[in-house]
């Protein structure tokens, strides 16, 4: 029952269509120059239960922590201190496109050194620079941990990740990024998937709402949308009109397979040639029954342990070689696979199978 349910299963997600009518060019491209940043930075988290890093083991914890309090006018050179309730931790960000200084954005952090959960604590002020080193933001404020962890002396136990958290907009935006984006005169529309149709239908839905030529299709990926051509009065007004529009993109025939769940996911247009394809299995089956032999009374001898070992080797025949028809339709190629009655790991080598041997066309991704 339960390989039936798998196998019916790979059945309606393989039979999905794959082209799901129409979609906003919003959703299929991205604009040039509409971007995030990363942001990353160092710091500290405080106020933690005795969780935190080991300082002996984590020496870059207590530098760190001097370097704040000797920027708060506290003098601990020389000192020896061995707290537990602080942290190192990377503090990670993004900043998102046209954000103003001000604004406020989320930062996930994530223990460095050997602490063992960040739950209950807080991230004390931290910089986060982008690539070119300059401070875009700052952070500060208590971290949300989505695990946590207890032990003691002869057991422990640990449920998500206590070590990482997040700040809901725990960020503030110091410093903008510098682009004048009223002043292109072109804009790129990048699609998220390459494609040459899905490309020139893009160009003609733009030229379409237009009603003359404003778009020219580049490559496979790039649309170039002329903003003088469009007489909008702003880049900003132009793609505000064009991202509302609509097109059928082009979807190749893919078959993706997970072979840690036994998940088989199918696209409309694969196709299968015609051939022949025969399974059977191998069972190997090796078992210890060990006995314990006793010595003669009175012999003062030892006990001993005599293995003793039971192999054996089944195979299933299989079902012979069964025909599978040329694909016209997804349908057909799952029916003929399915023929073979066998379950979806099985299914997924006779996938790979087939396409080792040239007749499955289309692209196959394993996970």
């Amino acid at each position: 029952m339960k390989r039936f349910f798998c196998l019916v299963l790979c059945c309606v997600l393989a039979a999905w269509p794959a082209q799901a009518g129409k979609v906003r060019i919003k959703d299929l491209v991205e604009f040039d120059g509409v971007r995030g940043n990363d942001l990353i930075g160092y710091g500290l988290v405080v106020g933690l239960n005795g969780t935190g890093d080991g300082i002996r083991n984590a020496p870059f914890t207590e530098e760190i922590m001097s370097n704040i309090l000797e920027r708060l006018g506290v003098n601990i050179s020389g000192e020896q201190f061995r707290p537990k309730n602080v942290a190192a931790v990377f503090v990670t960000g993004s900043l998102p496109p046209f954000a103003r200084a001000g604004g406020r954005i989320d930062v996930t952090v994530s223990a460095i050194g050997d602490a063992k959960s960040l739950v209950g604590g807080t991230l004390i002020l931290t910089p986060l620079n982008a690539a070119d080193g300059q401070i875009y933001a700052v952070a500060q404020g208590t971290v949300i941990a989505g695990g946590i962890s207890a032990e003691g002396q002869g057991a422990s136990v640990v449920q998500g990740v206590p070590t990482s958290g997040v700040i809901p907009s725990g960020a503030r935006v110091e410093r903008e990024i510098n682009f004048d984006f009223s002043g292109l005169a072109v804009v790129r529309l990048a699609l998220r998937t390459p494609d040459f149709t899905t490309a020139e239908r893009v160009e003609r839905a733009i030229n379409r709402s237009y009603g003359r030529t404003v778009a020219r299709m580049q490559d496979a990926g790039t649309v170039v949308l002329d903003i003088a051509a469009t007489g909008a009065r702003s880049p900003a007004h132009a793609l505000g009109r064009i991202e509302r529009l609509t097109v059928e993109p082009e979807v190749r025939a893919r078959v993706v397979v997970d072979q840690n769940s036994g998940t088989i996911v199918m696209g409309e247009n694969v196709r299968i040639s015609r051939v022949a394809v025969s399974q059977g299995n191998l069972t190997i089956r090796v078992q210890e029954q060990p006995i314990a032999v006793q010595p003669n009374p009175f012999s003062q001898g030892d006990t001993i342990v005599v293995p003793r070992t039971t192999a054996t080797i089944d195979e299933n025949p299989g079902d012979g070689l069964i025909e599978v028809e040329e694909g016209t339709s997804l349908s057909e190629v799952i029916a003929g696979l399915n023929a073979l009655g066998v379950s979806s790991r099985d299914m997924i080598d006779i996938l790979k199978s087939i396409k080792a041997a040239g007749a499955l066309h289309a692209e196959f991704v394993v996970r």
